[in-house]
């Protein structure tokens, strides 16, 4: 059973304005620790804003190579603790074993490190090629949907202090999800992709974050062409965009972008 959040908590704050001092209510972005557990076994725990969390739990799954397909996700569950929440699932005894050999074990930050790779020849090793390109039509698609994209960021619109990841189809939003971290907001729409059976090359995705090296890594993996962020891009991210193929546009405000790859 998934546990409802809103994605925000109401906190009392003294507000500052022109000399004046007031008492006020604000809304914050919820933030907790999410541990992601693997048939008994903890493999990662993220700071994650808890809402759709099957999904975040599916797309994390999927993008860092943990199953290969949701049919090697077998069961999925949730605990919530007094310091934080435990998502529990069952994969496949294929899926496992590959997994232990990884010998990884993640801690997660907003701002995501290396998120356990143990080695630096492994940051590129596997980086998959993207087997399509980018369609012209999705470039003029950019300006419009940055611009419709604020009016769906419900946790963004009361906190300030969510990111959102979206999925352009045909010029139109076609799913928005939030949270504190930007690969986390990634991870929750990939879930919706691979649950949705939605096709990648049909689409494209948009970000109101700077393009990391991480989301590069994850788009690559669900062999997604283009990937638009309103904020820079980073030198990481860029090269492994050219590596795996993947066309990265950045700056994307008004009707100004610019392409790296």
């Amino acid at each position: 059973m998934e546990i409802l959040f809103a994605g925000y908590d109401d906190v009392q704050v003294t507000r500052y304005h022109a000399g004046q001092i007031q008492p006020q209510q604000d809304h914050v972005v919820q933030e907790y620790p999410v541990a992601l557990v693997y048939n008994g076994i903890s493999h990662a725990v993220m700071m994650a804003t808890p809402t759709d969390l099957k999904l975040f739990a599916q797309g994390f799954s999927l993008s860092e190579g943990i199953i290969n397909q949701l049919k090697q996700l077998y069961a999925i569950d949730m605990i919530r603790h007094d310091d934080g929440i435990e998502i529990i699932m069952e994969i496949s005894s294929q899926a496992m074993m590959a997994l232990k050999s990884k010998r990884r074990v993640l801690t997660g930050r907003s701002g995501c490190g290396l998120c356990g790779i143990d080695s630096l020849q492994h940051l590129q090793q596997d980086l998959p090629k993207v087997s399509h390109h980018l369609q012209q039509r999705w470039l003029q698609d950019i300006p419009k949907t940055v611009q419709a994209l604020s009016a769906q960021q419900t946790i963004s619109a009361v906190t300030g202090g969510a990111h959102a990841a979206a999925w352009i189809e045909n010029g139109q939003i076609m799913a928005v999800f939030e949270d504190v971290g930007r690969h986390n907001a990634l991870d929750k729409l990939l879930g919706w992709l691979s649950v949705e059976q939605r096709d990648s090359a049909c689409g494209f995705v948009l970000m109101t974050s700077r393009a990391s090296y991480e989301l590069i890594r994850k788009c690559a993996v669900f062999n997604i062409a283009l990937l638009a962020t309103i904020s820079a891009p980073t030198s990481m991210a860029i090269d492994l965009a050219k590596s795996a193929g993947l066309s990265l546009a950045s700056f994307c405000r008004g009707d100004n972008f610019v392409i790296y790859n």
